[in-house]
Formats: structure tokens, sequence, C-alpha cells
């Protein structure tokens, strides 16, 4: 192992990673960092872990050397140190064309596009590398949409590896590179801007302002680099790197449209998802790139065509618009909704964007209880659409008898009683609270309609949250609430299963509901080789085989022998957990 990077992820958004380097418990270095070229000045060390260095001949090899001790399991020399040759490199635009010397397979692997086509030893299920070379990155940077569809690629077959694109990279769109999936960066463009005179900043290249200790050196280059990843870091720490990733977008067309390719391709990753986040994480949606955002598309896919109301209250559709405040029942304006409408037995749906709607029984899950939008009351034209079409989604799954609209939009909707009760009026106005009370009063002549109590509130609340984060909502058939909000215990015959977590914005699993679990196939699983005596975590090396459909964050079904031994909380999704090192899961419950 002496020649083998250590590497452990220290922080991820789906394709995003921050890597440890070296000693998981101690790392030397983290990413995203930069790599030292030949003819650099000297780089602080823990900014620039790597120096690579590549001859002259034909075709050439490229040597990656790490500058600290980066190799288990002593982690003691400057190791390790990759070499591989890259082989003939062909134009993207020549994509059809299968010739030439392909660039050498191993820990170091030199990839471009028409590799990417071509060789048929990247399907090779032992092909682990460590560091994967995008060498075509800037060719493939000026084409429609060939640089994200082949880092997508990448990703997927490879996201264990750290990803490097040469030539690339500057502080002005390192963070869209990192959501893509990129860890490593270079000088090239600085390098670039230091020779015409103008400093490469996080908004672009600059000119100088005379007067001023501005500087196109090196040094300030380098600076402007170590701030830019110092960040990215913070952002994805800190769970809000699409924000910034966002705004960085908006310093370049291109950037836009990179991006806007990108998320089109994260959708067709299925299990690119993260189900829990902190209670502190803020979702931003500061501006229409928000809709296309992969953890807010996912959520309107799950609504538009999976979301099932609650038994027995899908008679009558009472739409509301959001709140600043989440959960939305916490906001002034949603207790004078609530008291206008008097009864707990129809159903509630926030209309919003980016999300489109959010149901009252899903108002406290992620990504609806974190998200932030700018309020000013009007709609564009593309989040009316989607509002419009996931309202009529849902009148298609249900029986709804009347449409109460208190809403700031207005639908078109055909073949159903439908009642608005703004009218152009504000939504807290005593008029429109009027309007709301009065055709709540006119349905309920018409339905006779029979109060729900609040314990049948909370169980239909949490049967519509398993739904949404499991597989299913049977382990919760025949449920006592007890205590206090917002800790809700989940009893089943005197016997604690669960406990709602406000903290975490779903359920904190017992030791006693891992049979019942497992008895009605309500999570999903991963299965512990046989010799293995499981006791801390879950390591991809420790499994044996795993649901793909495993989610950041999900709570994981632990089976050895065919028989159920605990719970463990996914930090990695199922289409990483065979192709990574470390840790893709933390125990909490064994039996």
């Amino acid at each position: 192992m002496a020649n083998e990077l250590g590497r452990t992820v220290i922080h991820r958004y789906l394709y995003a990673r921050s890597w440890g380097l070296g000693d998981r418990k101690v790392p030397s270095a983290t990413t995203p960092c930069l790599i030292q070229l030949d003819g650099d000045p000297e780089i602080p060390v823990k900014l620039a872990p790597f120096l690579t260095t590549t001859d002259n001949e034909i075709p050439a090899t490229l040597t990656f050397d790490a500058r600290l001790p980066l190799s288990p399991p002593d982690f003691q020399d400057e190791s390790p140190k990759f070499t591989a040759k890259i082989g003939h490199v062909l134009p993207p635009s020549l994509e059809e064309a299968d010739a030439g010397e392909l660039a050498e397979t191993g820990a170091l692997l030199p990839l471009s596009w028409q590799r990417l086509n071509h060789d048929s030893k990247l399907t090779d299920s032992d092909l682990q590398p460590s560091i994967v070379v995008l060498v075509d990155a800037v060719q493939l940077a000026a084409q429609k949409d060939k640089l994200v569809r082949a880092l997508t690629v990448i990703k997927n077959r490879f996201p264990g590896a750290l990803v490097w694109t040469p030539g690339l990279g500057g502080p002005d769109n390192a963070a869209v590179l990192v959501w893509f999936g990129v860890d490593l960066f270079d000088l090239s463009r600085s390098r670039q801007c230091m020779a015409a005179n103008l400093l490469l900043t996080e908004s672009g290249p600059r000119n100088l302002v005379s007067g001023t200790d501005d500087s196109a050196e090196m040094g300030c280059q380098i600076s402007q680099w170590n701030n830019a990843l110092k960040e990215i870091k913070s952002h994805l720490a800190g769970g809000t790197l699409r924000t910034l990733v966002e705004r960085q977008s908006l310093t370049s067309p291109k950037l836009v449209e990179h991006l806007r390719h990108h998320d089109k391709l994260s959708l067709t990753n299925a299990n690119l998802g993260i189900s829990h986040v902190d209670s502190n994480t803020i979702l931003h949606c500061n501006s229409p790139i928000s809709l296309e955002n992969p953890i807010i598309t996912k959520w309107v896919d799950y609504m538009t065509n999976d979301y099932v109301a609650p038994n027995g209250i899908d008679n009558v559709l009472i739409l509301l618009p959001c709140s600043a405040k989440k959960p939305y029942r916490m906001s002034k304006s949603h207790r004078k909704f609530m008291d206008a409408i008097g009864i707990s037995c129809y159903h509630e749906v926030m209309v919003t964007s980016p999300l489109g709607l959010v149901p009252r029984d899903l108002e406290e899950v992620w990504p609806a209880s974190h998200y932030d939008i700018p309020v000013t009351g009007d709609w564009s034209l593309d989040e009316f659409a989607r509002s419009e079409a996931m309202v009529k989604a849902l009148l298609s799954r249900h029986n709804y008898h009347t449409v109460i609209n208190h809403s700031s939009m207005s639908f078109q909707l055909d073949g159903i009683k439908y009642i608005e009760t703004r009218n152009g009026l504000p939504a807290t106005s005593r008029d429109a609270l009027d309007n709301l009370r009065q055709a709540v009063a006119k349905v309920n002549q018409d339905l006779s309609p029979r109060n729900r109590r609040h314990h049948r509130i909370l169980v239909d609340n949490f049967q519509s949250v398993a739904r949404y984060k499991m597989n299913n909502d049977r382990w919760l058939e025949g449920v006592k609430i007890r205590g206090k909000p917002p800790y809700w215990k989940i009893e089943l015959d005197g016997k604690q299963i669960a406990q709602w977590s406000n903290d975490r914005r779903g359920f904190s699993l017992s030791k006693s509901s891992v049979k019942l679990i497992a008895e009605n196939s309500s999570l999903k699983t991963a299965i512990i080789k046989p010799s293995i005596k499981w006791k801390g975590d879950v390591f991809a090396s420790i499994v044996e085989s795993f649901d793909e459909g495993i989610n950041s964050g999900d709570d994981v079904l632990i089976l050895q022998n065919n028989q159920p031994i605990g719970l463990a909380r996914a930090t990695a999704s199922g289409w990483e957990w065979d192709k990574i090192p470390g840790i893709v899961a933390k125990g909490h419950q064994r039996i």
C-alpha cells in the first residue's frame, strides 16, 4: 500500500467533494486544492499537495508526485508517485475516430473524449484509479455539452477518484467545476493573466487598479486562488455550495450554459440525492437557475408522479401561499389561514417557487423546510407553468370534490368545482380571509365533514413522511404518538420504535424498530459479509451487496446471514458505495 493515495470524503454535496488526503483521522491536506506545475513558483504545500511534470516524449508521460506523506499505512514518506503515458489525444470533434496509442491504465488515469467513447478497458470493474485527468478539458469546454457529459461519466464510473481538468480552472469558475465533480486545479490561467498584466479573481480576469497595491504577480494570483478555495470548502461544509455555484455561474454565459446542461444530466442519476440535512441548512433559491437544481427537480418529480395525500382528506384541496418562516404553520400568516379554515379534514397544499407545491403533511422535511426565496408576489412564466402542471397532476391522482384557491396564482382547472378567494387581495387581508372562511363553510354544508383529531393528524403526517423518505409506511400501522412537540415519540405495543427528530427533520429509529422495519421491507438494505463482526461504521470493504437506490442521509437496514442486525445512516449514495474508500454509512443501532 506504500504507493496508494489515502483519501477520505470529509464533505459531499451531490457530485461535489471535499477530500481529506493522507491519514483519514488527521488529513495532511484537503481538496479542492492546487497542483504545482513545472515553472510555477513554490506554492504552500497544503494548498498544492501534488507536483506534476510532463516529459517531451511523444506520446508524453505524466508524473504525479505527492509533496506530503499521503500513502497508507504509515504516512511517513512523501508519496505516492504515479506515472502514466497520456497517449495520442485526438480533437474532440473526431469522436468517431478510434486511432492512435491510448493512454495507460492504472492509479493515474488520463482520459480524453476519444478514450471515453472507445476504450473498453474503462468498463473493467477492477479499475479504480486514485486520480483521473481529463486531458482535453479545455477543448471540451468550448463545445456544447461535452465537458459536463465527460465529467458526469467520470464521476459515475470512478466516484472514488480525484478529478483534474488541466488548464481549465480559475478562481472565477472553480466552484462550478467542483459542483461538477472536479477536485484539483492548476495555475495555467493565472499564468496567462500574469503575462497579460491582469489579475484572475473570483469575478474573472480584471485590469489592475492604479494607485493601489494591485499586482498581477504570481503571489497575488495564488492569493486569489487561496481565497476562492477556502470559500468553496466553507460552502461545502455548510451545505450551501449551490448558492455559491449559482452566483459564480452568472459571471459568464458559458458557465450558465454548462450548469444548465449539468443539471439536466444529473437527473439521469436517480440516486443522486440527499434525504436529510442539518436543521440550520438553508437552500437558497435566488435566481431562475434554482428551478433546475437537482434537489429541487427531484422534489418536483416526486410531487408530480408519486405523492399521495393522507387517507380521507383528498375531498377538498385548499391551495395556500407560502411563507418566509418554516415550517409554514409556525408563521403568523398561516395561523390566520388555519383559523379561517377552522377544520383539519381538508388537504392543505402550499403553492410556492421553486418547489411548486408543498403539502402540509410534508412541510417539515427537506427541502420544503429549508428553502428560502425572494418574495415579491410576482411569478415568472416558468414558475407558474411548473405549479399549474403539478396542481393538475395532483388532481389527476385524487378524488377532490372542490379546489379552494387562496394562493397568489390563478389556475385554469376544468372538470372540478373551483373557488377563488383572493381576487387580487392580500392573502391576510380581512376580506380575503373572510372569503376563505365562507368558501370552507359552503363546502362544509355540502360534505358535512368530520374533523381529524390531533393524534390522527400526527399519524397521517408521519405516514406521509415515511412514504417520501422510506420504502413504505407499513411499519407505522397501529402506532401511538406520545410526548410533546417537537420531539414526538412513536410507540407500538407500548414500546418506542422511533422519535421525530426536529434537528434532522426526520425519524430517529430505535433498536426495537429493527425487526419491524425488516418485516415490512420499509428501508433500503445493505448486506455485511458473513465473516465480518460488525462493530462500528459501515465501510465499503465490508459490504457484500446493497440497494443502489440509497441516498445520502438515508436510514439503511443492515443485514447479515439473512438476518437484520442493525441500522446505519448513509453518508454516501448507493451509486458510489462499491467504488469509494472509507465510510459509506454511520452505524447507530445494533441488535
